[in-house]
């Protein structure tokens, strides 16, 4: 058998979908999405790829099946605990925001701690009723990082992102809906179509127009952002490593 055809897929798929719309797909399935090194590294590649490429005028994120992102691994989140990382070692979970285009996560798939917050940074939204949103720092024991603590109540309101972030909780995408989540919430099998045919609409547009317009949204955001990581990290030095931390690590994880 010839390399070619035992050759595996890449872990984060680009295609260009229609003309102007990149479609950046995660695609881990040893790992469901989660934030492995590789993972991160092709996603962040990718990302600058189409930043700098003048053909692109919106960008689409999405997972595989029934999967967006799992958020941090087992190996990440004790390398954290014991101090040999953090979480804004690579500032990969704002790269939706850190882009010069428009980009739509079409997050057709369970959204898990940092999975989801990375779904947030998003400039438009699109969830699916069957899957899974969860904001679960605290179920591991410590305080939320990679901007959670803004993101969430930025875009899902205060109450119910006070309520994630506290208790941890997760909800179907349904649920959500009920309690007047301000984007779409569609059945899984529409989301994909849904953000292609929104992101053809942005298409449409001058680039120069698109970029110019996103940065002046966005400005607040991105000014905000290093201030709320700094204090997210001065709760994690407080939080993060304490003995039921790790515990609750090794123990939530197979």
């Amino acid at each position: 058998m010839s390399p070619e055809l035992t050759k595996s897929p890449p872990i984060v798929a680009f295609e260009e979908v229609s003309p102007g719309v990149a479609q950046i797909t995660m695609q881990d399935r040893e790992s469901k999405n989660a934030f492995s090194e590789s993972l991160v590294r092709e996603l962040m590649a990718q990302f600058a790829s189409v930043s700098r490429d003048p053909r692109y005028k919106a960008v689409i994120l999405t997972g595989y099946d029934t999967y967006f992102s799992s958020g941090g691994t087992k190996a990440g989140l004790l390398a954290i605990h014991d101090r040999r990382t953090s979480f804004n070692a690579i500032n990969f979970y704002s790269v939706a925001l850190d882009c010069e285009i428009p980009v739509i996560s079409a997050m057709q798939g369970h959204g898990i701690g940092g999975g989801l917050v990375m779904g947030l940074f998003a400039d438009f939204v699109i969830m699916s009723r069957e899957s899974y949103y969860t904001a679960n720092f605290m179920r591991y024991g410590f305080t939320p990082g990679m901007g959670a603590t803004y993101i969430l109540p930025k875009k899902l309101g205060f109450s119910l992102a006070h309520e994630l972030l506290l208790n941890g909780g997760g909800y179907r995408g349904a649920d959500l809906e009920k309690r007047g989540l301000p984007f779409p919430v569609l059945p899984r099998k529409d989301v994909l179509p849904q953000a292609l045919e929104l992101a053809k609409d942005l298409s449409e547009k001058p680039r120069l127009s698109l970029v110019m317009l996103k940065d002046h949204l966005v400005s607040e955001l991105r000014q905000q952002l290093p201030g709320v990581i700094a204090k997210e990290l001065q709760m994690h030095e407080a939080t993060f490593h304490q003995d039921e931390v790790k515990q609750r690590i090794l123990q939530m994880f197979p």
